[in-house]
């Protein structure tokens, strides 16, 4: 989604976007954002977000939640922390990224059914749930199905190296107790 431009005015935006903000874990102090930049100055994915980080945080501090959870920002996230380890403030910008995304889901908000990043990280959590790990090349095939043949087919060199180097496998990868997985998991669930 393209973020609009155009004005808004006050009553648009969500009063009780930026206090929900500070009650998400990592959040508690997301209000207290200086917008030094660091974050986006760091990130080694903000040249493709649509939405920087430090613009992204005062946003959603202002209460800009349709334009916040309609971004591709909080999908691209890579987690790597590079901001939350260099934040002056001492934000948790990546748990902040992960809260805005279970929002996103929790409110039906998602990229286009072809956005690669959702549907890879359902595969992955339902082949952890099922198996206790991932088989990369089962997740790799179940998201080129779900996206489109053809990205499997421009990933077919790189796949091709991998086998033949023994880095990569079609064998089903497995735990031997699934049992403990699943009840780890439950009560991870249960918890949240």
């Amino acid at each position: 989604m393209q973020i609009s431009r155009k004005v808004k005015y006050e009553t648009e935006l969500d009063a009780q976007f930026p206090a929900w903000l500070t009650t998400i874990p990592g959040g508690e102090r997301a209000r207290e954002c200086m917008q030094c930049g660091t974050c986006s100055s760091i990130c080694p994915i903000s040249v493709y977000m649509d939405i920087t980080p430090r613009r992204l945080m005062a946003m959603a501090d202002a209460g800009f939640k349709d334009e916040v959870l309609h971004s591709f920002t909080i999908w691209l996230c890579a987690s790597c922390y590079a901001c939350t380890v260099n934040c002056p403030k001492d934000i948790k910008i990546t748990d902040v990224m992960y809260g805005l995304k279970r929002r996103a889901i929790e409110e039906k908000i998602l990229p286009s059914r072809r956005f690669a990043i959702p549907i890879l990280a359902r595969s992955f959590v339902n082949m952890v749930k099922k198996n206790g790990r991932t088989t990369e090349s089962r997740l790799v095939m179940m998201l080129a199905f779900k996206i489109g043949l053809f990205h499997l087919l421009k990933m077919a060199p790189l796949g091709w190296s991998l086998l033949r180097s023994g880095r990569l496998s079609f064998k089903k990868e497995r735990v031997q107790n699934r049992q403990q997985i699943k009840a780890m998991l439950k009560a991870a669930e249960a918890s949240s």
